[in-house]
């Protein structure tokens, strides 16, 4: 069992800042890699961003977000700075993690956190 634990949402004025974490815990042997993911009302889940040697931004938050990991602590965080109404919607952290030494790797979801950016 594995659990993934978000927290940091809220409501927040343009030109704002907030800070997402994310917290794995459970059964894990390694986590491949971290990251990201918003959703709003009639829109597939996309990327915000995901790290694990390396980092990855969507384009329309490049220079305005930040994500950074705690490999020690299974954490990630996504900081999250001159946030805009398009920015809006429910942010998802995703794990790809594997159970065991011989086990596969899965996608494991947090249960999400809403994020609105309006005046």
């Amino acid at each position: 069992q594995v659990q993934l634990v978000e927290s940091g949402g809220g409501l927040v004025q343009p030109g704002g800042s907030l800070r997402l974490s994310c917290a794995a815990s459970g059964s894990i042997f390694d986590i491949r890699s971290m990251g990201w993911y918003r959703q709003t009302p009639g829109k597939q889940r996309e990327l915000v961003a995901t790290v694990n040697d390396n980092t990855n931004y969507a384009d329309s938050v490049k220079g305005r977000f930040t994500i950074s990991r705690d490999n020690a602590k299974n954490t990630v965080d996504l900081q999250m700075n001159n946030l805009q109404p398009a920015d809006t919607g429910v942010y998802y952290c995703k794990a790809v993690i594997r159970r065991t030494y011989w086990g596969q790797y899965y996608d494991d979801w947090g249960q999400g956190t809403q994020v609105t950016v309006s005046s």
